[in-house]
């Protein structure tokens, strides 16, 4: 078993980033009070604290697209990805970037897609072709 990492990220309204979390990506809820709430993110605690302004996001341009900076996410299997993508798909949700494989053919291949929640915050999901790629040059 891996290590759970635990994200705080700002958001500035906890009503649309708690329906984004629970009812769009199907994270459960933990704990909470009136400034901020945690959720199960694929295993993974992420907290969303309230902040009145939350701050821009760069990008960076990677593979041909301009992926958003700071942005966070997990790496899934493939069906997991699949399963997600679909789902996001059919709740008529935007994406900055697509489903699409990056780095086809290469060290690395992996399928991703990047979106925001109703804060702003850029969140990435992938999935490796080789999960021992994930960390190599």
């Amino acid at each position: 078993m891996k290590n759970p990492f635990h994200l705080a990220i700002p958001v500035n309204d906890l009503v649309k980033a708690t329906d984004f979390y629970e009812n769009i990506l199907g994270c459960q809820r933990g704990r909470a009070s009136d400034h901020w709430i945690d959720f199960n993110l694929f295993g993974h605690q992420l907290v969303c604290h309230y902040v009145e302004k939350t701050p821009s996001v760069n990008t960076n341009p990677v593979d041909g697209d301009d992926v958003p900076v700071p942005h966070f996410g997990v790496i899934l299997s493939f069906d997991q990805f699949e399963i997600l993508a679909d789902q996001l798909k059919k709740k008529n949700q935007s994406f900055v970037i697509e489903p699409k494989i990056r780095f086809a053919g290469e060290s690395g291949e992996q399928r991703t897609m990047f979106l925001r929640d109703p804060c702003g915050n850029a969140l990435e999901f992938k999935a490796f072709k080789n999960l021992d790629s994930l960390f190599s040059s």
